[in-house]
């Protein structure tokens, strides 16, 4: 079971990671942010930016920048 878990937490990872990534392919955040999340908080993130993706103003972009990886 911890494996699915983990597996299941790699899949959650890599579609947040597609959502914020606004079309760019270099990583924008920090993996290792997103772990210490359980798979259900990321479920729920995953749920949020979907529901947000398309209708992002500042404040969602500003909210969504800190968790961009710093250059």
């Amino acid at each position: 079971m911890n494996e699915k878990i983990t597996q299941q937490k790699k899949e959650l990872l890599a579609d947040i990671e597609a959502l914020i990534a606004y079309g760019k392919t270099e990583p924008t955040i920090n993996p290792d942010l997103l772990r210490y999340f359980s798979v259900e908080e990321l479920e729920t993130i995953k749920k949020r930016l979907e529901a947000r993706v398309n209708t992002l103003d500042d404040e969602d972009k500003a909210w969504l920048a800190k968790f961009r990886k710093e250059e």
